[in-house]
């Protein structure tokens, strides 16, 4: 009996022995699943966070870029500022530079009838003398679009015309109209550079 017994508790025991190495061999088999499954869960991370890196620098090269750009397009525009304003200034004193120097003509026929006034007892042709050279010096005003403002007998014009006074006019047609003109204007390629003062009548 006793050998039958100890018979049966041997058995019991390897049964034991067999299932506490299966389960020992199931936990262990389950464990590299279980790491399997955590490694790509650990490189997802890492992944995100370089491709975001990547993208930052990348922004940073633009902006840095995009600032030179900026300061480029702002030294070119001063300088072309600055070249503008030096050829304006150029244009200016040429400009008068040129005209002064086709003025010179006409100094030295008033000078010289002036010595005529002086000398000569023929005053006819000093007369004439004088007129040709009011003539010229005219021509020289329209050469440059500087034209005299019609006054006497027009309309009364603010935009042209400025009253230095009133007068009763001689005729009723007259009413309303330049009468007298005081000081002649002056128009410079249409726009007015002096007025003419007139008398209107009333």
């Amino acid at each position: 009996m006793s050998n039958k017994k100890n018979r049966k508790n041997e058995i019991h025991d390897e049964k034991s022995s067999s299932q506490s190495i299966e389960e020992v061999a199931a936990e262990t088999s389950e464990v590299p699943e279980e790491n399997a499954s955590e490694k790509p869960q650990e490189e997802e991370p890492v992944s995100e966070t370089a491709s975001l890196t990547a993208e930052i620098e990348d922004l940073k090269a633009q902006i840095e870029q995009l600032n030179k750009d900026r300061l480029l397009l702002m030294a070119d525009f001063e300088n072309y500022r600055k070249r503008t304003l030096r050829e304006k200034a150029d244009l200016i004193k040429s400009g008068g530079e040129d005209c002064l120097k086709r003025m010179l003509p006409l100094v030295d026929d008033f000078e010289r009838g002036l010595l005529a006034i002086n000398e000569s007892t023929d005053v006819e042709a000093v007369k004439e003398g004088m007129t040709l050279i009011y003539n010229k010096f005219k021509t020289f005003l329209d050469q440059h679009g500087i034209k005299e403002i019609p006054a006497k007998d027009e309309d009364f014009n603010t935009e042209y015309h400025e009253a230095v006074t009133t007068f009763p006019a001689p005729t009723p047609e007259m009413k309303g109209k330049v009468i007298d003109c005081v000081q002649k204007g002056y128009t410079m390629n249409d726009k007015v550079i002096r007025f003419a003062k007139v008398v209107v009548g009333e």
